[in-house]
């Protein structure tokens, strides 16, 4: 019977990105691969530049459990963008940006969120699972859930457990008293999964500084977004 590690990832928010375009930044019902990668980077201190520490995560798959439905919101940035010309030195930049009008193109742009966010996240095939569960419980960086404004709000709590497949494995997450017992709405998968469709996300990570991702197929077991 193989080992998974398990944990929780539990938020008041979270945010979960679709492809992102200049306007809008949307968001998906559940974390993704890039999204739990980063994480697991982040716990482990790995950064964005580190081509070799981020090619040393791409082993490991994953399933997810979504425990919560919680409710998308929007939040809207102001983008202004100072002319180049008017930029020539730090000096100049400063004296540009104080001198912005409407005439300067300032444009609206909406990033989504969820809220009420209850994951439970279960790995296997990689290598190293105390080490990475070490991590996860004493990160070197920060773990959020999406974005820096999306704290989490729980332990993660990894374990180690053995389960004959990963729904098992994430049967055996451990929740908060409140989550206690949940069913998962939906489960999403690396491995086929009983009765389950398929779904194309383009959510695997090739290049972390230009920000390239790929497709893979996941399989969705339950309802879906």
């Amino acid at each position: 019977m193989p080992d998974y590690l398990v944990f929780a990832l539990i938020a008041p928010m979270g945010a979960f990105g679709e492809l992102a375009g200049h306007e809008r930044r949307g968001s998906h019902l559940w974390p993704g691969r890039s999204a739990i990668l980063s994480l697991l980077g982040a716990a482990l201190g790995i950064r964005r530049d580190d081509r070799e520490g981020q090619a040393g995560l791409d082993d490991w798959r994953m399933a997810i459990s979504v425990l919560g439905q919680g409710r998308g919101f929007e939040d809207f940035h102001t983008v202004q963008t100072v002319p180049s010309a008017r930029i020539k030195s730090p000096d100049t930049r400063r004296a540009a940006l104080a001198e912005l009008t409407a005439a300067d193109n300032a444009v609206i742009t909406r990033r989504d969120y969820r809220t009420d966010c209850a994951f439970g996240v279960a790995l296997w095939g990689g290598q190293g699972l105390p080490a990475l569960q070490a991590a996860l419980k004493q990160p070197v960086f920060t773990p959020y859930l999406g974005r820096k404004s999306c704290p989490l709000s729980a332990p993660m709590a990894p374990d180690i457990v053995p389960a004959p497949d990963a729904v098992a494995a994430l049967a055996q997450v451990k929740l908060p008293g409140d989550l206690s017992g949940t069913v998962p709405l939906l489960i999403a998968s690396d491995d086929p999964l009983e009765g389950a469709r398929q779904e194309t996300r383009w959510d695997v990570p090739t290049d972390r500084t230009a920000w390239h991702f790929a497709p893979r197929v996941v399989h969705i077991a339950g309802g879906g977004q």
